[in-house]
């Protein structure tokens, strides 16, 4: 007896070779977005190595959010400051209270994640291990929020950022964009606006206490500080005297 393949199964079943190519094609254009992603990401960091950023993410957004709400009274205070032109005591007390280890990881401080991981148990706060590098690519770049994507992207830009940026300017341009208080970002804005000085004239005491608000600067105040904020501010004072500071000059 004769026995006729199902035309129906036939139809079902796509020849190995146009399964074969089509994986091909998936493949290519999957390299192709590969490469796309990775020019798109790399050319802006390439151009802040050298070109002091006009704006970040951060700033932008804080800026959209006071309009949507009908904050007129709203300023974006924002004034570039080469790292000559900053007290080094600054430099000092964000190394001392942000990331002691700045000048010898790659990026990543793998011990202070650790140390995180292990500490952030059900009850207790919650400890966070994000290096000065880190807190640069979400400021420059990215959103606020926890999610896995914007810490995958944030690993991404940080990677990119520690290959290609000398450690001084990643501490520079960290100085210029981080957040001081409302609508305050960098170090020259928030000298002026807190201490009436430029930021190269702030003292150590000075320092410690901008560098004291940055967990949460729309909460906690460097012109008017807590119990919190001023013991912060001491500790911060203590740790400086570990921090070198030859090579942020």
């Amino acid at each position: 007896m004769k026995i006729h393949p199902d035309p129906d199964g036939d139809r079902r079943r796509p020849p190995l070779a146009n399964r074969g190519g089509t994986l091909r094609t998936l493949r290519r254009w999957l390299i192709r977005a590969i490469a796309l992603w990775c020019a798109l990401t790399l050319v802006p960091v390439l151009l802040l190595r050298q070109v002091d950023p006009p704006a970040s993410s951060f700033m932008m957004q804080a800026a959209v959010a006071a309009m949507l709400k009908g904050r007129e009274n709203f300023r974006l205070d924002y004034r570039w400051r080469d790292l000559e032109a900053m007290s080094v005591q600054l430099g000092r007390a964000v190394v001392a209270a942000e990331d002691q280890r700045f000048a010898q990881h790659r990026g990543f401080d793998l011990d202070a994640i650790e140390k995180a991981w292990k500490g952030n148990r059900p009850g207790r706060r919650v400890r966070g291990a994000s290096t000065i590098s880190q807190q640069l690519a979400k400021n420059l770049f990215l959103w606020p929020g926890k999610s896995l994507l914007r810490k995958g992207i944030e690993a991404w830009f940080t990677v990119l950022i520690e290959a290609t940026w000398p450690k001084r300017r990643i501490l520079e341009v960290y100085l210029n964009v981080v957040q001081f208080g409302d609508g305050i970002y960098g170090a020259e804005a928030a000298a002026q606006h807190y201490f009436r000085k430029p930021a190269s004239e702030l003292a150590a005491a000075e320092a410690a206490l901008l560098a004291a608000v940055l967990p949460n600067p729309l909460r906690l105040k460097a012109d008017k500080p807590s119990a919190y904020v001023r013991s912060r501010r001491d500790w911060i004072l203590v740790q400086m005297k570990n921090v070198e500071t030859d090579w942020i000059r």
